[in-house]
């Protein structure tokens, strides 16, 4: 098993001074990563946000959860990445998926495409990526993407090409990130285009089985190169834990049992939320957590005590 990690999810800060505070106390908690989303709501700019945020501290790396392919040009987009890796010393997860939520291609006068052209965009513009690192005239004729005599510079740090995050919920999806990811985001089914109750459903523990068998199928042998990641969607700590567990499922159409299996709530005492993690990684794998801003001062205990365990 891997060992434990964790990351904090945030999304916006009054200022700069207030962003970089936070950056350097994400450090300072224990965190491993600051992540930023990609929407068209009240958050920063990601890119700007994280350099920004890795240039004010030393070691956090900083990444995408996740940046929407259809919002950039691969090409322009594989040269921005690789111009942040090579000025941190290769600390970016680069975070990428199909773009999901229909109110940001709403905002942005996007056709909001059906999830199969979404997904063929996304594998093409990987390919698309992978290619501009490779530091060699490249040429891609696809179905979304014409490419010529294009030459990646500068490379990114290292092995030639960041670290790479895809989260998926679906078959297709995991299968392109179990194949060329080194994290795989396990994630509700995010079909629907938005927060509401097929996405919560999709949440259920037997479902996150289905799609661990999914990744394992499609990785085959790279499967112990894979970091597997969960997104927390409800964090809750009291000591009356099966009361809160009971509240939220009340809400969501759940019972208590299946709010204490699902990976995207982590909901109780300190030591039940220590123990779920525990067994969430012996049944999945699941080592690397990300909670959001708001509960990072009270999740920190948990970080100090399973970072690296």
């Amino acid at each position: 098993m891997r060992p434990f990690r964790f990351a904090l999810q945030a999304s916006s800060a009054p200022d700069g001074a207030s962003w970089r505070n936070l950056a350097r106390k994400t450090e300072s908690l224990g965190y491993s990563t600051l992540f930023l989303p990609d929407h068209f709501n009240d958050q920063i700019a990601p890119l700007v946000g994280l350099t920004v945020a890795a240039e004010a501290t030393t070691v956090l790396k900083v990444g995408t959860l996740v940046l929407g392919n259809d919002y950039r040009h691969p090409l322009v987009l594989a040269r921005e990445i690789a111009t942040l890796d090579m000025m941190t010393g290769g600390r970016v997860e680069f975070g990428l998926g199909a773009g999901w939520m229909r109110s940001d291609y709403a905002q942005a006068g996007l056709a909001y495409d059906e999830p199969k052209v979404r997904v063929d965009r996304l594998e093409e513009a990987l390919q698309v990526m992978q290619g501009i690192w490779s530091g060699e005239p490249f040429d891609f004729s696809g179905d979304h993407y014409q490419i010529s005599q294009a030459v990646g510079h500068p490379r990114p740090y290292g092995s030639g090409h960041p670290v790479l995050l895809i989260g998926g919920g679906s078959p297709r999806v995991l299968g392109i990130a179990a194949r060329n990811a080194n994290i795989v985001g396990i994630n509700p089914n995010l079909a629907s285009g938005e927060i509401g109750p097929s996405m919560i459903a999709s949440a259920a523990a037997e479902l996150v089985d289905k799609r661990i068998e999914w990744v394992a199928e499609a990785a085959g042998e790279r499967m112990d190169q894979i970091e597997l990641q969960s997104l927390t969607f409800f964090v809750q700590i009291g000591e009356n834990g099966r009361q809160l567990r009971e509240n939220l499922g009340s809400a969501l159409g759940f019972d208590e049992e299946q709010v204490s299996e699902t990976p995207s709530a982590l909901i109780g005492s300190k030591q039940e939320i220590i123990e779920k993690l525990q067994k969430s990684r012996e049944r999945w794998g699941l080592s690397y957590w990300v909670v959001h801003e708001p509960e990072m001062d009270e999740f920190a205990d948990i970080v100090a005590r399973l970072d690296g365990t």
